[in-house]
């Protein structure tokens, strides 16, 4: 359990981790694979388990996880690839994703555009039929509050960008509840606010060490439009928020006090990281804070997972 956890943390840290070189162009099969952004996604399928897991006292009916797992995957794969095509320009001029296939000119808009609808329509597909059709559409809504409402809409137009279109982002958790329970509970709401609120805090700390880039490509980021020690005092802002909000599993009995410990103390660190980036900026700093955020809900998440089934146990 540990050695899988470990490697499952280990993969989490890397989820947006951005190469820092070109890698070597690749069979027609690893341009499609990296059109799915595969590490963004591993972090949602995850959030998305972790629903379905919470959603039952016991261990959920392993043919419908997998049914759904495979579907969320599929229709998350068709949204990255979307988004590929939507923002082909922008990454061209950006370090961070000049490397993807669509920026490079490897794959046209069209070979994109028809590799999203066959994952899109497949993933749908595999949700109706294998799983229930709430799931279905609350994930089809998820691609388009992430596809269209925040790529297309809101990215270009407006520094809120990430707090607004992160409602999309968050919704993993209740796709995996609806999943197992046809239906979308309180808990699921809890866990969705919670990665709302911890949306902006750890994009916003990418996006500061990364402002050249996005002033480069036009677009409004926080850090571009309000400046650096403005962004720095949202994170902090954001960090306290979203401490309270994690409270909130415990206060409503959904989960114990292994929960709340490991939650308190997680937090804490992520707090302290806030505190240290408002006082005292550093490139190097950002990177540690946008790295432990993503270890931050990982763990987070995992350890309400524990919680849940030691509970049951005791």
């Amino acid at each position: 359990m540990a050695d899988s956890s470990n490697t499952m943390t280990e993969a989490l840290v890397r989820a947006t981790a951005e190469p820092t070189s070109l890698p070597p162009r690749g069979s027609r099969a690893r341009q499609f694979y990296a059109l799915t952004k595969p590490r963004v996604v591993q972090l949602i399928v995850f959030c998305a388990l972790i629903g379905m897991l919470l959603a039952t006292p016991g261990l959920p009916d392993w043919r419908t996880v997998v049914c759904a797992v495979l579907g969320i995957w599929l229709v998350a794969a068709a949204a990255a690839a979307f988004n590929c095509v939507v923002e082909q320009r922008i990454d061209a001029r950006m370090v961070r994703t000049a490397w993807r296939p669509t920026a490079r000119g490897e794959l046209t808009n069209a070979q994109t555009l028809s590799f999203s609808a066959l994952l899109g329509i497949a993933g749908s597909a595999l949700l109706y039929v294998a799983v229930n059709p709430l799931t279905m559409w609350l994930t089809f809504a998820t691609f388009v509050g992430y596809a269209v409402i925040y790529t297309i809409v809101l990215k270009p137009l407006t520094p809120q960008n990430i707090v607004i279109g992160g409602a999309s982002g968050a919704m993993p958790p209740v796709l995996g509840w609806a999943a197992i329970r046809g239906e979308v509970g309180a808990e699921a709401l809890i866990m969705c606010l919670i990665i709302f609120l911890w949306t902006p805090p750890h994009f916003w700390a990418l996006a500061l060490y990364r402002a050249d880039d996005y002033r480069k490509a036009g677009l409004p980021m926080l850090p571009v439009t309000h400046g650096s020690a403005f962004t720095r005092l949202h994170i902090l802002l954001y960090t306290l928020v979203l401490f309270a909000a994690t409270l909130l599993p415990f206060v409503s009995g959904m989960s114990g006090p292994v929960y709340l410990v490991c939650a308190v103390a997680l937090g804490a660190v992520f707090i302290g990281y806030a505190w240290q980036l408002r006082r005292a900026y550093s490139d190097a700093l950002a990177r540690k804070t946008f790295r432990y955020s993503i270890l931050y809900l990982s763990l987070l998440f995992a350890a309400m997972l524990v919680d849940h089934y030691l509970g049951q146990l005791l």
